[in-house]
């Protein structure tokens, strides 16, 4: 008889544990989801942070007021031309990539040229597993400024 009742309990406690886990396993499915997300949305930040630095980069040793539309392929494109994909999925037409330039008093040589990208929209993965839209992120301005090289040569 003392057998017979410790099996039982053994298969009683078996069923909790799968009724316990049953509850919890969409929240944790919801957690792991959410930190990928998370982690997605911060390598757009950094893709989107380190073009602006390139774009920068590239003006900065052009003639001032050139070189704006190569700078913009750099931040949409990755590449001086405008061929191929974006290079982040979220780019379309809601986003601005602004060039300009900004002269400390008349001297042209204390120039700095200031990328920003301006609008860009990420969106969650979710959106394309369920029919449920998620409200997407839109970065704040993300800019990146540098001295322009010195108008010896290049002026």
């Amino acid at each position: 008889m003392a057998a017979c009742l410790s099996t039982n309990l053994g298969r009683r406690q078996a069923g909790a544990a799968l009724v316990e886990f049953s509850l919890i396993l969409p929240l944790l499915l919801i957690l792991a989801w959410a930190v990928t997300d998370l982690g997605r949305a911060i390598g757009h930040y950094r893709v989107l942070a380190q073009s602006a630095r390139e774009a920068a980069r590239y003006v900065s040793t052009q003639t001032p007021g050139s070189g704006t539309d190569q700078a913009r392929n750099l931040v949409l494109y990755g590449r001086l031309t405008a061929s191929g994909p974006y290079q982040l999925s979220g780019f379309g037409g809601t986003q601005q990539v602004l060039v300009s330039w900004q002269y400390q008093g008349s001297n042209p040589t204390l120039a700095t040229v200031k990328v920003t990208i301006r609008g860009y929209r990420f969106d969650s993965m979710a959106a394309s597993f369920w029919a449920v839209r998620f409200a997407s992120i839109t970065f704040g301005d993300i800019s990146a400024t540098m001295r322009a090289a010195s108008c010896g040569s290049v002026c």
